[in-house]
């Protein structure tokens, strides 16, 4: 989803007794805990999910940002359809053997294996089913209302981000912040998150529309 600062990546582009001063530093310790534990139930517990997303990316420079909208869906294992609907029309399908990415104004489609496409992505966090193994887990701060908790890529080799943030409100998926190897960050906010229902297969499904250059990597 994150790439250099182009058009097309710009377009692909997330948890008292005590004296006062422990009683803060338990309470600190506490919410931070939460994000790590609410991520380990989400990858856990939740097989299914839908949700509306938003998404700002920033140019290492801070001195450009797009941002886009959509919905996204994933079943797991290491299925998943973000739909870009603003402001370009924009899908990528994950379909547990390969991921698509069709941009509709460029008539293009590209096609990667998932071993190869997957790996310590973003995609892979949330829909993926190895956690641990990918991603080293510590908490974070509490901020804007969010208990949250950073992953970092187990394997740097082939890893595409630097880091994730993953924020969590009452341990619900809120947010996700991504931060690629060229300094590029992407924040997605969720909203209307629905998880553990009922999704048909056909959703993860993609045939490359005719007349589309197909580009294999």
């Amino acid at each position: 989803m994150n790439g250099p600062w182009t058009r097309r990546a710009a377009r692909g582009r997330a948890w008292r007794a005590l004296p006062a001063g422990l009683a803060l530093a338990f309470a600190g310790a506490a919410a931070q805990a939460d994000g790590v534990a609410s991520l380990r139930d989400f990858v856990r517990d939740v097989k299914t999910g839908r949700a509306t997303f938003t998404q700002t990316v920033t140019s290492p420079d801070g001195a450009r940002r797009k941002t886009s909208s959509g919905r996204f869906a994933f079943m797991r294992p290491g299925r998943f359809r973000f739909d870009y609907a603003k402001p370009f029309e924009q899908l990528i399908v994950g379909d547990g053997h390969k991921v698509w990415l069709y941009d509709v104004d460029l008539k293009q489609v590209t096609v990667r294996d998932m071993a190869k496409a997957l790996g310590a992505t973003p995609a892979a966090l949330l829909a993926g089913a190895a956690l641990e193994r990918d991603f080293e887990l510590s908490p974070l701060p509490e901020r804007d209302g969010l208990d949250w908790v950073q992953a970092l890529p187990r394997h740097k080799d082939g890893a595409t981000v630097a880091s994730l943030r993953v924020g969590f409100r009452a341990g619900a998926l809120a947010a996700l912040e991504i931060t690629d190897l060229f300094g590029q960050q992407s924040v997605l906010r969720f909203s209307d998150l629905a998880t553990n229902v009922k999704l048909s297969d056909e959703r993860f499904r993609f045939a490359p529309p005719a007349g589309v250059d197909l580009i294999p990597q």
